[in-house]
């Protein structure tokens, strides 16, 4: 009997391919004509521009900003491949930021458990507070069968809510102290670069990516060949809350702080994750170019307002949501999972 999963196609990886080819090539670009204006005018705006873009504190404030944005966004890829969608992403970077920063003092800055130090203690505490929440959110979804939409904006609000009060309650403030230690940029970055060359490799080259990406796109195909549904999209949902989780927790102990105050210190950067991965259209190199584009953009314009340019932090920041809409139109579009936001009932 012919396998249907065989007879699936790959999810678009030729167009994903073209796709981040066009993404990144556009980007080399951009950066190549700036460098070429600073040299030929570098007492001008393009000189200042591209001081602060190629500067080390830029790159230190780019991959601290982008680590929550391209790991959530990679969660994201893999929940949503398997047929689930979620929006829940801030929520997830909430809760570990504050477990992260919570575990760690607990621990006790200086000390370490079976060898390992207090600040990595606290990422694996953010990890599984995360992942923990995920499935939660997966249960409802996929056990319940719940709206994906609804349950996903709950786990938002939930976090929202509850990271503050916890803090409160431990730390008398919705803001913790600092620890004192930090997790470097550098670390940020290699967690970043692994986890994406990590995903890419388990979606596209193994039989789980495999057959994650057959239970958002036919899952009856899937459930033919005798794999459950159920199973693949609750680990793809755990997925997400791992990742996420890495995320929060490297976020927080950048600063050694987690600030729970407004929109707490994640400010949207999970709802960014979302559009990172839909401008990546699904694949982890193209959401690492997107969330390095958003995060660049982000640690640009706080330079640039140090330079007295009297230029609105609102508009720059509209500028990854431009750029996204032109990419689309011009290259291609997004092409979301078949299946992604339907529950399945298994054929007995």
């Amino acid at each position: 009997m012919r396998n249907p999963i065989a007879s699936l196609p790959v999810v678009g990886d030729l167009v994903e391919d073209d796709y981040v080819r066009s993404l990144l090539g556009g980007t080399i670009a951009t950066l190549g004509v700036l460098a070429s204006l600073a040299f030929l005018f570098p007492a001008s705006v393009a000189g200042d521009l591209a001081g602060i873009v190629f500067s080390r504190s830029t790159a230190a404030s780019t991959a601290r900003l982008a680590a929550p944005i391209v790991l959530a966004g990679l969660g994201g890829i893999f929940a949503e491949k398997s047929g689930v969608i979620n929006i829940g992403l801030e929520g997830l970077l909430i809760i570990s930021a504050f477990t992260s920063v919570y575990v760690a003092s607990i621990v006790g800055v200086g000390t370490a458990v079976l060898g390992v130090p207090a600040i990595w203690v606290g990422l694996l505490g953010g990890v599984v507070a995360s992942t923990l929440l995920a499935g939660v959110f997966g249960v409802v979804c996929i056990e319940f069968e719940a709206d994906q939409i609804i349950a996903g904006l709950a786990v938002w609000l939930i976090a929202l809510g509850l990271a503050p009060f916890a803090s409160t309650v431990f730390f008398g403030g919705v803001n913790t102290p600092n620890l004192g230690a930090r997790v470097s940029w550098e670390y940020s970055a290699v967690m970043v670069a692994v986890a994406t060359l990590a995903s890419w490799w388990t979606l596209y080259r193994t039989a789980f990516g495999t057959h994650l990406r057959a239970a958002g796109e036919n899952p009856r195909a899937l459930d033919t060949v005798g794999v459950s549904v159920s199973r693949i999209r609750y680990a793809g949902v755990l997925v997400s809350g791992v990742l996420s989780g890495v995320g929060g927790s490297a976020l927080a102990l950048s600063i050694g702080q987690f600030v729970g105050s407004g929109q707490t210190m994640v400010q949207g950067k999970g709802f960014i994750a979302i559009v990172a991965y839909l401008f990546g259209n699904y694949n982890p190199l193209g959401t690492l170019g997107a969330g390095i584009l958003f995060a660049g953009l982000d640690a640009t314009q706080i330079r640039l307002q140090q330079l007295g340019y009297a230029i609105p932090d609102t508009l720059v920041q509209t500028i990854p949501y431009v750029v996204v809409v032109l990419v689309l139109a011009l290259v291609g579009r997004t092409r979301i999972p078949a299946a992604a936001g339907d529950h399945y009932e298994t054929e007995e």
